[in-house]
């Protein structure tokens, strides 16, 4: 006993490990923006639509009110919340991360952050009634009282800095497709000025998938607020626009993410064209990885983007429900909007283009 007490005595003493301060949520606001920004472009799970350029777009485009929190320990942003509240008759009320987007949910540097900031927007969903919240996760799984709402899957490709060298790693019948537009004389554009060649040939390509347009503002306020991480891309066929691209650059990645076209497109294979060019153009940058969008499954965009042999991602999509008692589907995809649909498909362009912008608002 002697001994041991000698022992326990010259033993140094340490203190025991000190918990972390607590996480703090607080309500975005404008002088926010630089560090949560910052926190975005720092963090491996950030997404071009975390970042509060997004915020100001959809907010000046269409009618979401944002209700952005952050998670803050010892004064520093932890974990980031970008939320909006939509409310109309047909999705009735809900709070989304984030409409319009491929992906948003919450960004946290640890899972204590997360945990904090998911509670207080599951309290808030509550408290605030609404119909469901939902959070577009791209990975991580379904979380603990949330419903999956597995229906879309993501397509990447990683690139190497050398172009041909992604060529030869191509699919032989896409790359067969590749040297069919090339012998076609196809050639293209790129740059901010082409936003009304892209647009015109956007309308017409979202007539025919029977879906509503969205304003030509949404594309202005785009590049107003991104700048320089919006790119425009024209395909020609002579002087004659036939297919387009709106796409997105953040960090590493090049994403497109509007596409438009005639459908002389698909004779001329102008759309591997397009694709093409701009997975070249992402090599060339320097860029790491290429992100053909997300698809929804048993679709013909999933069907295409799958032939170019990329990896697949099932998103984590999921909704917790409030008052509702199902998860949501507003999909142009759902059987009860196929008539819908087709009628749409079927409407004058110039009608579309005047009521689209209007329904749009509808589906976040």
């Amino acid at each position: 006993m002697t001994s041991l007490s000698v022992q326990a005595a010259n033993s140094p003493i340490t203190d025991p490990p000190a918990s972390p301060a607590p996480v703090v949520v607080r309500a975005f606001e404008s002088q926010d923006a630089e560090r949560w920004d910052r926190f975005v472009l720092e963090h491996p799970e950030g997404t071009f639509f975390h970042q509060v350029a997004w915020k100001r777009v959809v907010e000046k485009t269409f009618d979401h009110q944002a209700q952005y929190v952050f998670g803050e320990r010892d004064g520093r942003i932890v974990a980031v919340a970008p939320v909006f509240m939509v409310s109309n008759w047909m999705v009735g009320r809900c709070l989304v991360s984030s409409p319009l987007a491929s992906y948003g949910g919450i960004c946290a540097e640890d899972p204590e952050a997360e945990k904090v900031l998911l509670e207080f927007l599951k309290r808030q969903a509550q408290e605030q009634q609404v119909d469901y919240f939902e959070l577009r996760n791209p990975v991580g799984g379904t979380l603990p009282g949330f419903v999956p709402n597995p229906r879309y899957s993501s397509f990447s490709m990683a690139l190497s800095k050398d172009p041909e060298a992604v060529l030869k790693g191509l699919p032989k019948d896409i790359r067969y497709m590749i040297r069919k537009a090339e012998k076609a004389d196809l050639h293209v554009r790129r740059g901010p000025e082409l936003l009304d060649e892209f647009y015109k040939l956007f309308t017409i390509n979202m007539r025919r998938l029977g879906t509503p347009v969205f304003p030509r503002a949404l594309f202005v306020n785009l590049l107003e607020e991104f700048g320089k991480q919006i790119d425009v891309l024209v395909v020609y066929a002579g002087s004659e626009p036939v297919a387009s691209a709106v796409s997105f650059l953040f960090r590493d990645t090049m994403h497109p993410y509007y596409i438009g076209g005639l459908p002389l497109a698909r004779t001329l294979a102008a759309n591997n064209f397009l694709w093409w060019e701009l997975i070249k153009f992402a090599a060339q940058s320097g860029m790491n990885t290429f992100d053909f969008g997300r698809s929804k499954k048993g679709t013909g965009a999933y069907a295409f983007k799958k032939k170019w042999n990329p990896k697949i991602t099932d998103l984590d999509y999921q909704v917790f429900l409030v008052k509702r008692k199902n998860a949501p589907n507003f999909s142009p995809a759902n059987p009860k909007f196929e008539v819908a649909t087709q009628v749409w498909s079927h409407l004058p362009l110039w009608l579309t283009k005047r009521l689209g912008p209007r329904v749009v608002r509808w589906i976040p």
